[in-house]
């Protein structure tokens, strides 16, 4: 009994220790992540990928992997659902979310209200209706996406930034 308890007690320490190791960024990579956010912010050259949706008035939805919105210098590509009330219907079935690629777009970065955040407005001008994506970026990597279209209800995204990475 008494080398059960004693290799129960190892045990549950060497889990408590790995745990406590792999879990957890140092302070250098937190840095280092803050600053490569915040330099792809300023030069708009980043990667939103969403994993919870949350259209109005209903619950929140996981999201597969697959969804995202790249956003760079001279393109902002989207590939994200929708769920929510449309008051006007697309001809072509497959656009019900929000399915483009922009040329045509204005971008306006800002620090948010906290340290170590930004708020980036990107306004889709190549659309046939007026289309905004709000994103409240934080130095961690996490960010939400709020986006506002006139022919429908608006629908949040929360979700992870990502840095493109060099070629």
């Amino acid at each position: 009994m008494k080398e059960f308890v004693r290799y129960g007690i190892v045990l549950f320490f060497s889990v408590l220790f790995f745990q406590a190791c792999g879990g957890t960024r140092s302070a250098a990579e937190r840095e280092q992540l803050a600053v490569g956010i915040r330099q792809a912010v300023e030069m708009s050259d980043f990667i939103f990928e969403a994993t919870y949706a949350y259209p109005t008035g209903y619950r929140s939805i996981y999201l597969s992997p697959h969804y995202d919105v790249k956003v760079s210098p001279d393109t902002v590509k989207a590939y994200l659902p929708y769920y929510g009330r449309a008051y006007s219907a697309p001809m072509d079935p497959r656009e019900g979310g929000f399915n483009f690629t922009s040329t045509r777009f204005a971008v306006q970065s800002s620090p948010g209200k906290r340290k170590g955040n930004w708020i980036t407005e990107v306004t889709i001008l190549d659309l046939d209706r007026p289309v905004t994506f709000l994103f409240d970026i934080w130095e961690n990597g996490t960010a939400r996406l709020d986006v506002n279209d006139m022919n429908r209800q608006p629908i949040s995204f929360q979700g992870d930034i990502h840095i493109k990475k060099e070629k």
